[in-house]
């Protein structure tokens, strides 16, 4: 399979995070699966990043899609109740941008919090959920000074301010595993099949693998304030966040 490709799906997420509407091709339809197109720009979720959600729209008639499945193919989830556009129709997806669009700017200023925490403070995460415009992100960190929280919102915020440009490209994987600190979870989750490596880079901050979707420059993230910092024990802390 394919790096841009989930089953019969050509994953347009992956080369442009921007596209909202697209024309597609059902290729299946099943009530218990779901629905699989040849083109689609739902991000499936992973990585901490929820799935999308939006319509498709065929024949006059709107298919609701509440979220996706993946397992051979690529499935979304239509709303219970809304009808399922057989194989062979022709649909116009989109996306909820609204949604969309906050969970970019959210996933993109979490890049920036655990770029800040490397570079300042050593620690790699251990665990992360994001919502659109807020977040929680886990840290494996023995000490902190008082002054933690208001230092990584200072430093995140300065990042932010900088305006970096936030690149995508994928590496071979070998290529991809020389890069120091690419994995920036404690234990690496990468799947061991995996020959193409896709690698989100905030230049000159933060350069990680990562499958999810972001906005092209940390001045578009907005701001982010750390709302609290929890000490869950043994060298574990949890930094909630919101986007404004």
């Amino acid at each position: 399979m394919s790096a841009d490709r989930h089953g019969h799906t050509h994953r347009l997420d992956l080369a442009d995070a921007t596209v909202r509407e697209w024309d597609a091709t059902v290729v299946a339809a099943d009530p218990e699966q779901g629905i699989v197109l040849d083109r689609s720009a739902f991000y499936p979720g992973g990585g901490g990043q929820p799935p999308d959600e939006g319509v498709l729209l065929w024949g006059g008639v709107r298919t609701r899609i509440a979220g996706t499945r993946r397992g051979d193919e690529l499935y979304l989830v239509p709303v219970e109740g809304d009808p399922l556009p057989p194989p062979g129709t022709a649909v116009r997806g989109a996306l909820d941008d609204e949604r969309r669009t906050a969970l970019m700017r959210t996933h993109s200023g979490l890049h920036v919090l655990t770029g800040v925490v490397l570079r300042d403070f050593g620690a790699k995460v251990t665990g992360g959920n994001m919502e659109p415009l807020t977040a929680r992100m886990d840290f494996d960190l023995a000490e902190v000074p008082g002054d933690f929280k208001d230092r990584v919102a200072e430093a995140v915020n300065a990042e932010i301010a900088a305006d970096r440009r936030i690149e995508v490209r994928t590496l071979p994987r070998e290529e991809a595993y020389a890069i120091p600190d690419l994995i920036r979870t404690a234990t690496d989750l990468l799947p061991p099949d995996i020959e193409q490596v896709r690698i989100v880079d905030i230049v000159g901050l933060d350069l990680q693998a990562d499958g999810g979707t972001h906005v092209a420059s940390t001045a578009m993230v907005g701001r982010v304030e750390v709302v609290k910092m929890e000490n869950k024990g043994r060298g574990f802390r949890r930094l909630r966040v919101r986007i404004v």
